[in-house]
């Protein structure tokens, strides 16, 4: 049953996933969609200069999310699907104003010594780490190909975002709170598990130093191949180098593939495993994740996938879905 032909016999109507909420008018400058847009600009504003201290990337962030509010009907549509990764993307950030090392004791020695006992790699009389023992095996093309697989861990996903919202909408909801779940299951584990990655016991050895800058590790290798500070630059903004354990690079793919294969996608869930695989690995090439980093970042989105997956079944989560999906399509 079409809405007009619900209006006219007087029934109930309930919006369909494949067709808008509610037919009307772009509200581009209408008071309520200035409201909106002042209200949060300035309370983001006020947060980032009075509490975390304002970055370049801080306005970048207002004028994207700007341009998506004021530019077209489709554009705002695709802002508030894109919601829980903007709202992922405040969380991180906001671990500043109180690092996990302050909440509980940074954990240094054990993950280098469970990663030695699980994957160790005997070298003569001596163990070493897979991350110790690819040091040494760093190749022009490895390098090359880490960065890159490296580099796919939030383009992609946002990639495939668009593509959702663009082919699939009823699925691009549940991508992108997945999405944030994951996170906000990693960022819980960072404070109650802070660990070092393995390029900190390199530069560090096994002792706590307070307020470690991030450090793109291995990734140089890459900056100095195409004479760019890429990865350094991305790296000195790290908001907390005590976080390796669960490796979210490692998680984000996972869920990319899942939502490749729910979708239907043969070629895409391909390429979406392909590119889990590379991110893992470049993980520890690069120095910057162990294997049980990589094992615990899988473990987290499987989790999420299965939480949802279990939430978006009990039937207010459901109907909100829904709402909200209607709304976006």
């Amino acid at each position: 049953m079409r809405k007009e032909e619900a209006i006219a016999k007087k029934v109930t109507y309930t919006p369909k996933l494949s067709e808008p909420l509610q037919e009307e008018v772009f509200d581009r400058f209408g008071k309520r969609s200035l409201s909106i847009a002042g209200v949060f600009i300035l309370l983001y504003l006020a947060w980032v200069i009075m509490v975390l201290g304002f970055r370049t990337d801080h306005l970048y962030l207002v004028v994207m999310l700007g341009t998506a509010w004021f530019g077209t009907a489709g554009s705002r549509k695709f802002l508030l699907g894109l919601l829980p990764i903007v709202v992922y993307w405040l969380l991180y950030d906001s671990m500043r104003i109180y690092p996990n090392y302050l909440f509980n004791d940074v954990h240094i020695v054990e993950p280098y010594e469970l990663e030695k006992a699980l994957f160790g790699i005997q070298q003569g009389a001596e163990a070493l780490t897979p991350n110790e023992y690819w040091e040494s095996k760093h190749t022009t093309g490895l390098d090359i190909m880490t960065a890159l697989f490296y580099l796919c861990w939030v383009p992609v996903p946002l990639a495939y975002t668009v593509y959702l919202f663009l082919k699939g909408r009823d699925l691009l909801l549940p991508f992108t709170l997945t999405f944030l779940l994951v996170n906000i299951l990693g960022i819980i584990i960072y404070y109650l598990y802070p660990a070092a990655p393995p390029w900190y016991v390199d530069q560090y050895g096994f002792e706590f130093v307070a307020e470690t800058k991030g450090y793109a590790a291995g990734l140089l290798n890459f900056d100095a191949i195409i004479g760019v500070d890429l990865f350094r630059d991305m790296y000195d903004k790290n908001a907390n180098v005590f976080a390796a354990i669960p490796s979210l690079h490692s998680a984000f793919p996972v869920i990319l593939t899942y939502f490749g294969w729910k979708k239907g996608l043969r070629w895409g869930t391909l390429i979406f495993s392909i590119i889990t695989g590379g991110i893992w690995f470049s993980a520890i090439y690069t120095n910057h994740h162990y294997i049980i980093d990589v094992l615990m970042g899988a473990l987290c989105a499987f989790a999420s996938i299965g939480l949802f997956e279990l939430a978006a079944k009990q039937k207010p989560i459901k109907n909100w879905i829904e709402r909200y999906t209607a709304r976006i399509v």
